[in-house]
Parts: structure tokens; C-alpha cells; sequence
């Protein structure tokens, strides 16, 4: 056969180009023709197609036993027919028959076209998702491209991958060039689409800023025993150490509220409640629904339910808004919790005790410079009787209120955000 030079070239600068292997790439040629090469030939032989390393050329061969008279087309070859070219060969014998069909190297070669640069995609793909193997379930920055039916479609430099509209930050939106960063959580090596899927929405998102951020949660000093979160509004996570020397809220918190602050601010705002994890479950749900204060708490081990009392004023801020804060505390601690209402005759606390409760309440808050009496006063009075259950609302609950306003809302939220 004429030498084909020019072809093998051809496939040893391809390879080469594209960073593979020359003899993988001369197998995918191989495999992409053998379909071509079965519907060329007239029986129905099981054939194998090699491609000439040497002259470039495609051969079409048969694995076949030799007989007197053929039974099984697809298995059998006569020996009259193959004597001329193997005059040695012998009835019962196993032979390698080659039966190149007329012009088949011109539909081999179309078909192999098309199919190597279909194989070849699918080669780098599946090389730039090797590449992030390592980064799976871990936090990954990219560029916004564009929004597609909802959809955020992400430059991760090597691979492009989508954001979900059930991944992102509700009310978040995210504009071409922004830069983002997510948690990595699907590769997608084998189908056709995006290479990597991502996620803001979910608790781990929120676990694996916390490692970036916490040096002792990296280090394993302090330990996330749970997270529960709804998206762009609330978190509520966790925290345990084993060192008596370390407090892991704080450790979280940072120096001025600094880490958690950096936190927030890649959230977008949300609120974030950091809590001691405790063995104890009456101890630990006491922590869930904070900043809610609760009269007593009772175990139904059998119902795995927690019957909570609260008294009146505690009532609406140990549900929260919509249910948030008591749904929250039950993702976090695993428990179904009932809250209602403490009885007058379960009261332990006298009328002019409550009294001096809430004198104590205002003039606590009222020792804030951006609150002082008269806005003390009407917290008080409204529910917000600490510096937690303020943090606990949005600003806009605030100004609601009559006699504080806007401007006055946002002077008290800024300052109990900084203590």
C-alpha cells in the first residue's frame, strides 16, 4: 500500500496540539469507523477496523473459523474462498480475514472526522473536570457571564460551570464581570452541558466560609456541629470546642465582630446566629431559640419532641418572623419543638417583678448612645426588650415602630450590630 504521510501528519499534529496521546488518538479513529465498517460489508461479521499506522490507510478484519461449507456467515468462512491467498491454511482453523469494502477509506475517513473532534471535547472535558476533582465540595471563584432562564453562567477560568436558580441567594443579582464565589458541588465530565455546578444556597456554603474564615474551625481547635439556614435571610450554626481556653462563639465572632462581619458581608446581609452546641438538648434547644428567653423546657423522648413555655413577651420572638426562628432551631437540632404560651397560673414571676424586669430592660438599652431613654422606652414596650432580640429583627421592624422612624432605626441598628 502507498504510503500516507501526509495523513499520519495530520493525527501527530492534532494529538499534539491537543495535548493527547497519538496512539489514543489513533484508537478513537478505530473505534469511530467500526460502526461504518459493519453496515459497508455484506455478511454480518463482527469486524474490527485497524488503521495503518504506516501507510494511513483503513483495513476491515474478521475473526473467522475456516470450514467446508458455511452454517454461520458471521462466524464462518469457506475454505475455497480464502485458498488463493492462504493456500496453507486448513479446515477448523482460526483466522484474522481481511475484507476491506470498495472505497471505504473515503466513508471511514468522513465518518472519522466527525466523531474524533465529538471524541476529542469530550477528552478535554473530561481533562478540565480532572483538573477540579480536588476542589469538589470546597469554595471555587469564578467571573458572571451572562443569566440564562434563571440560570448563572460562571468563567471558572479552565471550565465554565452554572449556578442553578435553586442554587443562588434569593434577592441576590448577579451582573456579567461580576466576581463570585460559590461551593462546588456537581462535576459533569460524562453528559454534554456545563462542567461544574455550584451553590450559594446551601448550609455548606455557609460551614465552608466559616474554614475560610475561622482559623481555629481549620485547624479542628473548634468544631460546626450544625447548620441550618434559610437562604439571604437567616443562619443559625452551631459550635463546639473541647479546649476550656477557647471560646468557640467568639472565636467565630472575631475581634470586633470581624470575621463574622466579613461572613455576612459575602452573603449579602444575612443574619447570622452563632450558638455553643451542648450535649444536653434542653440546653442546647435553650441555645437554638435564641434570643428568645424560655420559661422551661420538657423532653418527649418517645414523640422526639421538645414542649417549650415561654412566657408572653418572649412568645413572638421564639417563633420569629414567619416561624424562622423555631423552623431554624429544629433543622439545627433535629427535634420537632412545640412552643406555647405560659399560663398565668404557671407564673412564678410577681406583677411588680415583671415591672422591674422591664425598668431594668429600658434602662439597659437606654445606656446606648444612638437609643437613649425615650427610644428605650418604646423598644421596650414593643417587644424588643434586649440587644439580642434587636439584632434578631430587620431594621425595617424598627422604623415601623411609632416614635422611631427611618433615620432613628438605622442609628439603633448600626449600634447594636457593633456591640
Amino acid at each position: 500500500m502507498k504510503k500516507n504521510n501526509e495523513t499520519i501528519q495530520a493525527i501527530d499534529s492534532l494529538a499534539r496540539e491537543r495535548g493527547i496521546e497519538p496512539e489514543h488518538l489513533y484508537e478513537l479513529i478505530e473505534e469511530s469507523v467500526k460502526t461504518a465498517a459493519k453496515k459497508s460489508i455484506s455478511q454480518p461479521r463482527d469486524v474490527d477496523v485497524k488503521f495503518n499506522r504506516e501507510t494511513g490507510q483503513f483495513q476491515c478484519w474478521s475473526h473467522l473459523k475456516v470450514v467446508e461449507n458455511v452454517e454461520d456467515p458471521a462466524t464462518e468462512i469457506s475454505l475455497a474462498e480464502i485458498k488463493d491467498k492462504l493456500p496453507l491454511a486448513k479446515v477448523g482453523e482460526e483466522i484474522d480475514w481481511e475484507e476491506t469494502p470498495e472505497g471505504f477509506g473515503r466513508i471511514a475517513a468522513q465518518m472519522a472526522k466527525q466523531v474524533i473532534f465529538q471524541r476529542l471535547k469530550q477528552i478535554e472535558k473530561q481533562n478540565v473536570c480532572d483538573s477540579f476533582r480536588d476542589q469538589l465540595n470546597h469554595l471555587i471563584s469564578g467571573v458572571v457571564r451572562k443569566t440564562d432562564h434563571g440560570d448563572v453562567i460562571i468563567d471558572f477560568g479552565s471550565a465554565e460551570g452554572v449556578m442553578r436558580n435553586a442554587d443562588k441567594i434569593p434577592k441576590e443579582i448577579y451582573e456579567p464581570n461580576d466576581h463570585i464565589t460559590a461551593l462546588l458541588t456537581e462535576i459533569n465530565s460524562e453528559h454534554p452541558g456545563p462542567s461544574l455546578f455550584v451553590t450559594r444556597a446551601t448550609p455548606e456554603f455557609v460551614v465552608k466560609l466559616f474554614e475560610l474564615e475561622v482559623t481555629e474551625i481549620r485547624d479542628g481547635q473548634v468544631e460546626i456541629k450544625g447548620v441550618s439556614r434559610d437562604p439571604g435571610y437567616r443562619t443559625k450554626i452551631a459550635v463546639y470546642t473541647e479546649q476550656p481556653r477557647i471560646d468557640p462563639v467568639g472565636a467565630c465572632v472575631g475581634l470586633r465582630g470581624m470575621r463574622v462581619r466579613n461572613i455576612v458581608r459575602e452573603l449579602g446581609g444575612e443574619k447570622i446566629d452563632i450558638i455553643n452546641w451542648d450535649p444536653d438538648i434542653r440546653v442546647f434547644a435553650a441555645n437554638a431559640l435564641k434570643p428568645a428567653k424560655l420559661a422551661s423546657i420538657t423532653v418527649d423522648e418517645k414523640k422526639h419532641q421538645l414542649n417549650v413555655k415561654v412566657t408572653e413577651d418572649q412568645l413572638s420572638l421564639s417563633i420569629g418572623k414567619r416561624g424562622q426562628n423555631v423552623r431554624l432551631a429544629m433543622k439545627l437540632t433535629g427535634w420537632n419543638i412545640d412552643i406555647s404560651k405560659l399560663e398565668e397560673t404557671e407564673q412564678t414571676t410577681p406583677q411588680d417583678d415583671f415591672a422591674e424586669q422591664v425598668r431594668k430592660a429600658i434602662e439597659a438599652l437606654a445606656n446606648i448612645p444612638a437609643i437613649g431613654p425615650e427610644a428605650a422606652e418604646i423598644l421596650v414596650h414593643s417587644g424588643f426588650a434586649t440587644v439580642e432580640g434587636i439584632k434578631a429583627a430587620e431594621e425595617e421592624d424598627l422604623a415601623q415602630l411609632e416614635g422611631i422612624g427611618k433615620e432613628k432605626a438605622a442609628a439603633i441598628f448600626a449600634a447594636v450590630q457593633e456591640l
